[in-house]
């Protein structure tokens, strides 16, 4: 039997030839005349020689397995470091430029097959290739720099791996804005929109079969109100885009008109929050969502705004009168349940909007087996208990009070939320930032979703750039691309957030002075103080980077506001010293204690902050006033409360613990004129947000958080729309202690939040060395910590920093801020502001007799302190 020979074994014609790709092919028969061929792209690929790199065209003219060589070869392929050092140069001299391409695979196919957009960076002898999301896709080097100035449109590169085409060149200020990559346009241009006149359409007239007779009638729609009336408030018509693609029958454009019941209660900054809301619900905006995020600052009555806007849109619209919405959720803390459905009573009564509050007594079921309530308040809590209930219904717009809880896409409750197929959401939040602009992305995406793209592109795209350009060491070029994308950020989150501050409301309200006050801490909480400091825990979280910190920053605090709340961990400590980690923070302070000394105790003359408290509180009972008192932890609102029933002081209570049943029981019962408790012991946490106490005329402020918006949201309770008198806020600090370090960081961040967001990076329990060692010091000897980082010469006589001509302190001084001015210099960023705030020394402080501090003087070493609206208090007097 024959055998078939191997393919090696045939024609010599057909057998394939191995050409190695370093040696020159034979050139001892003249080149064949090629014929004329197709015209192709220009690819430019790096081209190894024997010797060095050059970069030229492939032609079709050349030896096919020289020419299959040199297109598969990687483009990163060595340089020589002689010439390197060369590239390098000539890469900082050249500028960038920038192209709008395609890209698909490296491959000899003719017709490619393009996977998708991308942007184009070339500078010298380098070029960069990212996808729309921002994400380097692709990297090549050693490119002739005459090649890579003179690429244009239809012209072909390979980069990393990857084929492009170019499309078009970009300039700079696209790039480095970011409007270049797709995800991040935030508007959706208008269509084109045929040039025809909506005409309405005719409809057909009944017929009676009977007799034959046609009976004609005139269809006539008037708005709901008029809307040439005095100070009416007339909702924009819709533009010929949204017209072309939501009024396809050409029904009649009918005026939107707030009805005046309403309105006529709307002051100009609310009249411009419902037009805005309004716009944004009904796609006006032009953006690819139909979301809204109203961040206005506490107390510039947002809940009126929602409601004027449910109200509208429940009784009209814009295509024939036809109203936009039949039912409305609004989400809301568990504390706000009850506040929500009284302010839907007091400004629409129950006949004209009913609605329905979810809760222990109302049950969802009695919801849904009615149809007589088109809108809905549950708090976040039951929301998610009844979700399965709830699907069955079709809501057509969604509010989220307090929308900052939306922070976190991955938590149970946002997903639910953002589950729901209404397109129309309305996120609340006086704070929409609290830590970094992740969060903020999480609150945009459940509003307008994917409108500022993927997380890890917006990431790329904006929060990498923005928070480089916040570093101290941030070069010329980070702070450029920064403030670029800082920018372009705002650009297009202005579309649909609007944010006012407590500055507009000025005008409406009573005055108000807040003052901080430091107090020296007693004799005990310094010695307790010192010997903590020196223990084994404090020392070992230096040289480690465990969480053993948070454990230390926690003991530090509870000391600061009694040492009582220390003395069980002391004890223990004592008892079974180095068994559990967390105790060693606590070891060789019992013997510190007094003998005898129990925890029940808290003594007055213990701590500095509750002697300040306890003459505050006998004057403001002298006068019949009344205060908040708000603290972030139980423990302390239960020394509190002790000490309130000690000293005879009617109080009420509302923490965790507290019923939302009876929330707003506490709250009416407290603001009521006729109440016998002066005292309103407040957890930041439980009630912080939305309650509204005018009752008080006096906030204070027992301990400090590490979020600045906790402690903000806690002074709206008092100082909003009803108050009547001129309002007071204490803030108390122990003198030289970490509650100084605490509020110097918020005032930081403060200073760099500006508007809207804070651009700090987050560092969630994360802390550098010396962040850790200007952390746990104590300074004895200096009356404010602050103020001596001010480098004020005010001599604390009651002026201000600015009015005696001190500079703001500036950041590149390395000694700005003590001994660690590594740790310590960003503290700078916002802490001038503290030279508008007026200066007075302790000894100064019994001169101001209206803060009714009694003999606290003794007690306080420092403090700072401005009014807001002093005008009226003036004209008031007059």
């Amino acid at each position: 039997m024959r055998r078939s020979a191997a393919p090696s074994q045939g024609s010599q014609a057909k057998r394939p030839r191995f050409n190695v790709p370093f040696k020159t092919p034979c050139q001892s028969e003249p080149a064949p005349v090629p014929l004329e061929a197709p015209k192709r792209d220009i690819i430019l690929t790096p081209k190894l020689s024997a010797n060095k790199i050059t970069t030229q065209a492939s032609n079709e003219t050349k030896d096919k397995s020289e020419k299959g060589f040199t297109r598969c070869l990687s483009n990163n392929a060595p340089v020589d470091k002689k010439e390197s050092g060369i590239i390098s140069q000539e890469n900082c001299a050249k500028p960038c430029r920038y192209f709008a391409v395609m890209w698909c695979k490296l491959s000899k196919k003719k017709h490619k097959k393009w996977e998708g957009d991308a942007v184009l960076v070339t500078q010298g002898r380098n070029a960069t290739l990212y996808d729309i999301e921002g994400k380097v896709i692709g990297k090549a080097t050693g490119y002739k720099c005459t090649e890579l100035e003179a690429l244009k449109e239809d012209e072909s590169l390979a980069v990393g791996g990857k084929e492009i085409q170019v499309m078009s060149l970009m300039t700079e200020d696209h790039f480095k804005s970011g409007k270049c990559f797709s995800s991040f346009e935030g508007t959706v241009k208008e269509p084109t929109v045929p040039e025809r006149n909506i005409v309405p359409v005719a409809e057909k007239s009944f017929v009676n079969p009977l007799k034959g007779e046609s009976i004609t009638s005139t269809y006539c729609v008037t708005p709901r109100h008029d809307p040439s009336a005095p100070d009416a408030l007339v909702m924009p018509r819709p533009n010929a885009a949204h017209q072309w693609h939501h009024n396809k029958k050409g029904l009649p454009i009918v005026d939107v008109v707030v009805d005046p019941y309403l309105s006529v209660h709307l002051r100009p900054h609310q009249r411009e929050g419902v037009t805005f809301l309004y716009e944004c619900v009904m796609g006006f905006r032009n953006l690819s969502g139909r979301g809204a995020i109203l961040a206005d600052d506490m107390g510039l009555g947002k809940t009126l705004q929602c409601l004027s806007l449910i109200w509208t849109l429940y009784k009209q619209g814009p295509y024939s009168g036809k109203p936009i919405i039949k039912r409305a959720l609004i989400i809301t803390p568990g504390s706000l349940v009850k506040n929500w459905f009284l302010e839907i009573k007091k400004w629409l009564g129950t006949e004209r909007l009913r609605a329905f509050a979810v809760s222990s007594d109302n049950r969802i079921e009695e919801f849904l087996n009615t149809s007589i309530y088109p809108i809905v308040i549950i708090s976040y809590e039951m929301f998610v208990r009844v979700y399965e209930k709830l699907q069955s219904l079709q809501f057509d717009i969604i509010i989220c009070d307090e929308g900052h809880r939306l922070k976190n896409n991955n938590i149970k409750t946002t997903s639910l939320i953002a589950s729901l197929p209404t397109q129309r959401r309305v996120v609340l939040t006086g704070t929409p930032i609290q830590n970094d602009l992740q969060e903020f992305f999480s609150i945009v995406e459940f509003c307008n979703p994917g409108l500022l793209g993927s997380s890890a592109s917006f990431k790329r795209v904006f929060e990498n750039p923005i928070v480089a350009s916040r570093q101290p060491n941030a070069s010329a070029e980070d702070l450029e691309l920064g403030a670029e994308r800082g920018s372009e950020l705002s650009r297009i989150t202005k579309q649909f957030v609007l944010r006012r501050t407590q500055d507009i409301n000025t005008k409406y309200l009573p005055p108000k002075c807040e003052v901080v006050l430091f107090c020296k801490p007693s004799d005990l909480q310094l010695r307790l103080y010192c010997q903590m400091l020196q223990g084994k825990m404090f020392r070992s979280c230096l040289r480690s980077d465990g969480a053993t910190h948070l454990v230390c920053i926690g003991a530090l605090k509870k000391l600061c506001n009694h040492p009582s709340l220390v003395f069980s961990k002391a004890t223990q400590a004592d008892e079974c010293p180095e068994d559990i980690e967390e105790d060693s923070v606590y070891s060789g302070l019992f013997p510190i204690f007094p003998p005898g000394y129990k925890e029940e105790m808290y003594a007055v003359h213990h701590a500095g902050k509750l002697k300040v408290l306890s003459e505050i509180l006998a004057q403001i009972h002298k006068v019949s006033e009344k205060i908040v008192i708000v603290s972030n932890h139980t423990k302390t609102l239960d020394i509190l409360q002790q000490f309130c029933s000690n000293c005879g002081y009617g109080f009420l209570r509302l923490d965790g613990q507290t019923s939302t049943n009876i929330r707003q029981e506490i709250v009416t019962k407290f603001n009521s004129k006729h109440s016998v408790e002066k005292v309103f012991l407040l957890s930041s946490k439980a009630g912080g947000v939305g309650l509204n106490l005018i009752g008080a005329s006096r906030l204070l402020l027992y301990d400090i958080d590490w979020n600045p918006a906790n402690d903000l949201q806690a002074m709206a309770r008092v100082w909003r729309d009803g108050q009547k008198r001129k309002i007071y806020i204490y803030r108390l600090l122990t003198t030289g202690t970490i509650e100084e370090k605490i509020y110097q960081r918020q005032i930081s961040k403060q200073g760099l939040s500006g508007a809207i967001m804070d651009l700090k990076k987050k560092r969630e329990a994360q802390f550098s060395l010396e962040e850790l060692r200007d952390l746990f010091s104590l300074n004895e000897n200096t009356e404010c910590d602050t103020h001596d980082l001010l480098k004020c010469h005010c001599d604390g006589q009651g002026e201000t920093g600015a009015s005696l001509g001190i500079p703001p302190p500036q950041t590149e001084r390395s000694c700005q801020l003590g001994a660690v001015p590594t740790a310590q210099k960003s503290k700078t960023l916002g802490m001038e502001e503290l030279l508008d705030w007026k200066h007075i020394s302790g000894n100064k402080l019994q001169e101001k007799k209206d803060w009714l501090l009694g003999d606290a003087h003794s007690c306080v070493t420092f403090g700072f302190w401005q009014e807001t609206n002093k005008e009226k208090t003036a004209t008031s007097e007059m």
